[in-house]
């Protein structure tokens, strides 16, 4: 590790590249119309994927960054999957034609915070409204702590063949910096339920960057965890950000590590998971080698999505659910954030979109060149210029921040391959923010580079 370098980029806020162009770039100038519009366009032969958020919780994590709500009441859940129950409804009444789901992935939130019943009985809604593929994938999120069997029991009865646990830091007193005390055993029941019931592919959720948290103490997880052998990790760098989560200010930034800190936290995390057997995928996803994270990565089509990475190929994924973001042919959508005044938009029998982006052929452009060097770490600007029909000065002529990197040897640029040097991948986003041509005063509510 390079310490000017780190010292250099890592405090640097970035986007994770989920999406290009990124959520801060979205305008209320696409509404509701438009969506509207570009589902009448959707082609039935092309397979889509669903996400449904979920967003209620028991209790607050204070390291979260997602858009939930605490409620120790089941009564507003209730509430909201009628509304959600509704929206699938008017979503489907504007298709020409039924769609070909292949994906669906439930997020929160804590989607597994509903009744066993009512999970069932939106896989059935969903079902009804939408065709779906013989064998789609459909895949969870689950709070070990709150996963009783019953719920293990409705998740296989719907078809779940994919769960993502979210385990953060063994680390007992890690724990009580981000109130989120969980038990091995917890994880550890939670797996061994799961896997009885047939939901046999597990992926594990940790961060780095968290208060008190050390290399010693990431290492620590690493080995308490790959002894339940779960089939991927995504191991994700914590975004302070308390002028906008206000529970994050529950948290002392002076207990926070620095970016070379953080940085030397996340590659002992990564050499530990290759240790244990793991595949590194892309920046911080790791695969044993028989998942199809790992062959689709092998293969050169690793996807990514909002999500992280991914061997999704579907190009439209749509979005259900309060502040659900979905992607279609034609550009991005987002529905309203606020679960009440995505309720009362949902009930005027309005779609529930205030947002979102209409792609041009440039964005499509740079969206390919980020994405594959986000899942490669190296880019044929050449073959994606043939591809999309523009020439590659578009984006090298004028780049600073390209020749910024390749001056401090991050980067290698040659004959339009532009190569991330190996041992500097993490720097990985700040690569890709060379061709997004819409970094900068937004960059301020993005995490850290490293």
């Amino acid at each position: 590790m390079s310490h000017p370098l780190v010292e250099k980029y890592g405090e640097t806020r970035l986007p994770r590249y989920t999406s290009y162009p990124t959520a801060p770039a979205f305008s209320s100038a696409i509404g509701a119309g438009t969506y509207r519009d570009w589902l009448e366009e959707l082609d039935s032969c092309d397979p889509v994927s669903l996400y449904l958020h979920i967003p209620f919780c028991r209790s607050m994590c204070w390291y979260c960054g997602c858009h939930t709500t605490i409620t120790k009441q089941d009564r507003p859940i209730l509430d909201y999957l009628d509304v959600l129950h509704q929206e699938i409804d008017l979503v489907a009444s504007k298709l020409k034609q039924p769609l070909s789901v292949q994906n669906v992935h439930f997020g929160g939130g804590t989607p597994t915070i509903m009744r066993p019943d009512e999970f069932v009985d939106l896989m059935k809604h969903l079902r009804n409204a939408f065709g779906f593929v013989p064998g789609a994938e459909i895949a969870v999120e689950i709070d070990p702590r709150t996963l009783a069997s019953e719920m293990v029991d409705a998740l296989a009865k719907a078809g779940v063949c994919r769960a993502s646990l979210g385990v953060q830091s063994f680390d007992p007193v890690v724990q009580a910096a981000i109130n989120r005390k969980q038990t091995f055993e917890q994880t550890q029941t939670a797996v061994q339920r799961l896997r009885e019931a047939g939901i046999g592919s597990i992926n594990f959720d940790l961060i780095y960057g968290l208060p008190y948290q050390t290399v010693g103490s990431c290492i620590d997880t690493v080995q308490t965890a790959v002894r339940l052998r779960p089939d991927r990790f995504a191991v994700f760098g914590y975004a302070h950000i308390p002028a906008f989560k206000k529970h994050q200010r529950l948290i002392d930034e002076a207990t926070l590590p620095n970016a070379e800190e953080r940085n030397t936290q996340a590659e002992a995390i990564a050499e530990a998971l290759v240790d244990a057997g793991y595949v590194r995928i892309g920046l911080d996803h790791f695969a044993l080698p028989a998942d199809d994270l790992s062959m689709a990565s092998a293969r050169g089509d690793l996807r990514r999505n909002f999500q992280g990475y991914t061997a999704d190929t579907c190009e439209t994924l749509m979005g259900l659910g309060a502040s659900a973001i979905g992607k279609l042919p034609a550009g991005y959508v987002q529905n309203e954030v606020a679960p009440g005044a995505y309720a009362q938009r949902i009930a005027s029998a309005s779609l529930a979109t205030v947002k979102g982006y209409r792609l041009t052929g440039q964005d499509r452009f740079r969206a390919a060149i980020i994405e594959r060097l986000m899942c490669d770490f190296a880019v044929d600007l050449n073959l994606l210029s043939a591809r999309f029909g523009y020439e590659t000065g578009l984006v090298l002529n004028g780049n600073d921040r390209l020749r910024a990197l390749e001056s401090d040897g991050v980067v290698t640029v040659r004959d339009g391959l532009v190569t991330v040097r190996k041992d500097l991948r993490f720097m990985i986003r700040a690569v890709a923010a060379a061709f997004d041509a819409y970094i900068g005063a937004s960059g301020r509510t993005h995490s850290k580079a490293a």
